[in-house]
């Protein structure tokens, strides 16, 4: 590989993706490191906020279980994109592609729970059943039929939108009523979908990787870091002062 980048780069050429990833100059053992550090960066971050929020929110708040099964479902996906970005297989490629949905589709509900789901506890349940059965139906065609990289990107990105537009519905809500700490917690909410946004398109304008280390997907881990700190503050009740 590297004497193929050699060749393109002596030639003027733009060096290629191979078998759509940029060469890394690996370390150690790490394949891509800046991408697996960060990726580890942010499991830590998730699992500090998240003994955070267990010492700031009570197990009887309503929102209590839906938000601490989201921290360890993402927990695992973060640790599987390390996993994944140390050493990439089919299997480790597989594990951090799904893992990743599974934590996009729980944002979804988690958002629904927050908006809906302490009205309307029936309505929730057929949703949830909903999200476990398209994660179902989404891995197993991955897996039988065709890991098809285009078909991954669309199907997690239209979720994430729906999140975020539970999100922003969220938000609004928290922005008309009167205490100012709510409006702050609104603010946080936005400030979390921006902030999503921009690392995103990171990984839209990638490009060859800055000393053969630093790529837009690693920027994009590493972007994403403080939204775990957002994300905990924004579930929080805010007359808790721990997580302020």
């Amino acid at each position: 590989m590297w004497l193929t980048v050699r060749l393109y780069q002596q030639g003027g050429h733009r060096v290629p993706q191979f078998h759509g990833k940029w060469p890394f100059s690996r370390f150690l053992f790490f394949q891509e490191p800046a991408s697996a550090f960060a990726s580890f960066l942010n499991g830590l971050a998730s699992l500090v906020m998240l003994l955070r929020y267990r010492a700031a929110v009570p197990p009887a708040a309503p929102t209590y279980p839906t938000c601490v099964a989201f921290a360890w479902v993402s927990l695992n996906a973060w640790f599987w994109s390390t996993v994944f970005h140390t050493r990439d297989t089919a299997l480790t490629e597989k594990l951090d592609y799904f893992c990743a949905s599974a934590v996009v589709l729980h944002s979804v509900y988690l958002c629904c729970v927050r908006t809906l789901g302490l009205q309307r506890p029936a309505l929730i349940s057929i949703f949830r059943a909903f999200l476990l059965l398209f994660l179902a139906g989404h891995i197993s065609y991955l897996s039988l039929v065709r890991f098809d990289y285009g078909y991954n990107l669309v199907a997690n990105a239209a979720a994430g939108e729906l999140g975020g537009t539970g999100m922003d519905w969220e938000a609004l809500e928290l922005h008309w009523e009167l205490l100012g700490a709510s409006c702050i917690q609104a603010g946080e909410c936005w400030a979390v979908l921006g902030a999503t946004g921009l690392c995103w398109g990171y990984v839209r304008g990638q490009s060859k990787p800055l000393l053969w280390v630093l790529d837009a997907h690693a920027l994009w881990h590493i972007g994403t870091i403080p939204l775990n700190v957002l994300f905990y503050r924004s579930v929080t009740p805010p007359q808790d002062p721990l997580l302020d």
